[in-house]
């Protein structure tokens, strides 16, 4: 039995940071980064992703170190792993472009008979369909589901722009749903992200999480919508992976203590220390991401819709 499992592609980042003369090379992706967030904080953690035969050996022996199961990733030989070239700019915008895309993931790369509390997933360039939830949602009762990859597109020169989707009837299989304050709005056409929330509930998820950045977080549970500030990191070099990293630390600790409400402080402050580092760095256990998280549970401001 597992605590955790992403499903997702693993990625090879190529990020361009202000300050820096040169990019740099990383492992990345939602099966990385929240797979590791979680592991920190105790669970036991797997995934379901596909790569292509240029994926590093160094990068499976480096997983598997850090207590990553890799039985349900795939190679395929014969293709390319997925990979995006990541451009920041100073105040915190970015371009992101698609240079290489791994095979979908599909209902055969699931296993029924898999045991796991909690599922989380997140694809980044449309890998996951969006009509395998219902079928992810047969393996478990909670389902977490971050929707940026469903909702990117890509031109020629593989610049990511998002597109709102006309069917969001496979929200009925998530309970969980994170995603970032331009990507909710974007997801539901609403221009404002509380009536986006409200419209993501309308479907019957029970925890709608919408990520602010700097600004904190909105976080819907119940009849109650909350504003929670977000955990001040010591200094930001590098946001690659940071709702990732939210999303580990919050699963994880939802399954030891399901208040949607600390929960979201905890993902905030897990996030906040990752930001300090560039790459997959930086992860914190539960002793540094409860002190960071304590003082915003404090702080938390009951809104209405």
């Amino acid at each position: 039995m597992l605590d955790v499992i992403t499903i997702g592609h693993f990625s090879m980042d190529l990020i361009f940071l202000p300050g820096l003369p040169r990019p740099r090379k990383t492992l990345g992706g939602p099966p990385t980064y929240t797979s590791l967030a979680a592991k920190r904080m105790g669970a036991s953690v797997g995934v379901i992703s596909k790569v292509g035969g240029d994926f590093p050996e160094k990068y499976v022996k480096w997983l598997k170190e850090q207590g990553v199961d890799l039985s349900g990733l795939k190679v395929s030989g014969d293709s390319q792993t997925t990979s995006f070239a990541l451009k920041y700019y100073p105040g915190g915008e970015r371009d992101l472009f698609l240079r290489s895309r791994a095979p979908p993931i599909s209902a055969e790369d699931l296993s029924p008979s898999m045991k796991v509390r909690a599922i989380h997933v997140s694809p980044i360039a449309n890998e996951v369909p969006a009509d395998l939830l219902e079928t992810i949602s047969s393996m478990t009762s909670i389902i977490s589901l971050d929707p940026q990859g469903l909702l990117r597109r890509f031109n020629n020169e593989g610049r990511m722009h998002l597109q709102k989707m006309d069917d969001l009837s496979f929200l009925r299989c998530i309970k969980i749903l994170k995603s970032s304050e331009k990507e909710i709005r974007a997801l539901t056409g609403r221009e404002s992200v509380t009536e986006a929330i409200d419209k993501v509930r309308g479907y019957g998820v029970e925890v709608v999480i919408a990520t602010m950045g700097e600004k904190g977080s909105l976080v819907l549970f119940g009849d109650n919508l909350y504003m929670v500030p977000s955990a001040k990191s010591k200094v930001v070099l590098d946001p690659t992976g940071a709702g990732d990293v939210f999303a580990g630390a919050f699963i994880t600790e939802y399954l030891k203590n399901p208040d949607p409400l600390w929960c979201t402080c905890v993902g905030s402050a897990a996030a906040s220390f990752v930001i300090e580092k560039i790459g997959p760095k930086g992860f914190k256990g539960n002793r540094e991401i409860y002190r960071r998280a304590a003082p915003i549970y404090e702080k938390t401001l009951k809104l209405h819709l």
